[in-house]
């Protein structure tokens, strides 16, 4: 159990990212959580925690989350980054402005809040970032161009911020999740899945809360597949 220690959320009103504050709590860690719908707020209520109501593309915003965090609890253990979703359409035809936005949602959301708490994590002697990335991260799908693009270029920034950061036991890792059942479900996706099945949000938690973990106190640099064998071949 992580008793007294704290978790933040990012994106985390609603599927993996609720999920993985679910799963947090229920580990013993206190959550805070930010959310640009309000959910966020309802939840961490529900759970005992705080939240705040914001967006993970707001500088203000995330400052606000992390002073209020320190300000209830005085520390911040975790830091788990979910994400919305950013645009799709043919490879070509997506313009500059949304490529800026795809590289706002998918990598930025990241670094905002790892410039922010790592500080933190180094005084207080060490901590865990955990990133809710894609499984087509490193094998692109055409269904997902500003995603793949950019969380490709959050894990080659996971890496090199465990190159710096490890020797002062700040862990990040990323989680990549296939088909999971917080998105639209269909015959055809399902059906290309070795497991034959979609994966659930719960079982991104549990892999979020095992690196958030001691257990996980070796791991970090890593882009950890949960994907049900989709991408078993890359």
């Amino acid at each position: 159990m992580a008793e007294g220690k704290v978790a933040v959320v990012t994106a985390g009103g609603s599927g993996m990212g609720a999920a993985a504050a679910r799963r947090l709590a229920a580990d013993g860690f206190r959550v805070a959580i930010l959310s640009s719908s309000g959910k966020g707020e309802a939840l961490a209520k529900e759970l005992g925690g705080l939240g705040v109501t914001g967006s993970n593309q707001s500088k203000d915003d995330l400052q606000r989350l992390v002073d209020e965090t320190l300000q209830r609890w005085g520390r911040i253990d975790v830091l788990v980054n979910s994400a919305g979703h950013g645009p799709k359409g043919p490879l070509l035809e997506i313009t500059d402005e949304q490529w800026h936005q795809g590289i706002d949602v998918y990598l930025l959301n990241v670094i905002r809040p790892t410039r922010l708490v790592t500080p933190v994590m180094q005084q207080q002697g060490g901590g865990v970032i955990v990133n809710i990335s894609t499984a087509w991260a490193f094998e692109p799908s055409p269904m997902f161009p500003t995603s793949a693009v950019a969380r490709t270029g959050l894990a080659a920034f996971t890496k090199l911020f465990a190159d710096q950061y490890a020797a002062d036991n700040v862990r990040m890792n990323n989680v990549l999740p296939g088909w999971i059942d917080s998105l639209p479900q269909n015959d055809q996706r399902r059906d290309s899945v070795p497991m034959g099945r979609y994966g659930t949000a719960e079982e991104i938690a549990a892999t979020v809360g095992f690196l958030a973990s001691d257990g996980a106190a070796y791991i970090t640099g890593q882009n950890i597949r949960v994907d049900g064998g989709l991408m078993r071949s890359i």
